[in-house]
């Protein structure tokens, strides 16, 4: 199992872009929802944050092995998914990939997870 949490930028200019991502993918659940099975994906968050020195979002997962990438998805709701990360993700900052110290996870729901 992966537990991750990354901090992306959003490239200036792009928030309203961003709203509209999140609201397609809150708006849309039912579709996200049957792309994240064959992803093994068993949660999934995305978290904004406006600073001084700019937007960011930043996603947690915890991911069973094994699981489809994103990039291989026949489904049209990952296909706008990847378009909006395109259009909308600054790739000249580096994701930072935040380093997992504690993961605390009662055994019945691991189990259930696993």
């Amino acid at each position: 199992m992966n537990i991750e949490l990354t901090r992306v930028k959003v490239k200036n200019g792009k928030s309203a872009k961003v709203d509209e991502w999140l609201e397609l993918l809150h708006n849309e659940m039912d579709k996200v929802l049957l792309t994240l099975e064959a992803e093994k994906m068993y949660v999934e968050t995305i978290f904004r944050e406006f600073t001084e020195n700019g937007e960011f979002l930043y996603w947690y997962s915890i991911q069973g092995d094994g699981g489809a990438s994103l990039h291989e998805s026949d489904f049209e709701i990952d296909k706008l998914h990847i378009a909006y990360w395109e259009e909308c993700i600054d790739e000249d900052f580096e994701p930072v990939h935040m380093k997992k110290k504690v993961s605390m996870i009662q055994d019945k729901v691991l189990a259930v997870l696993q």
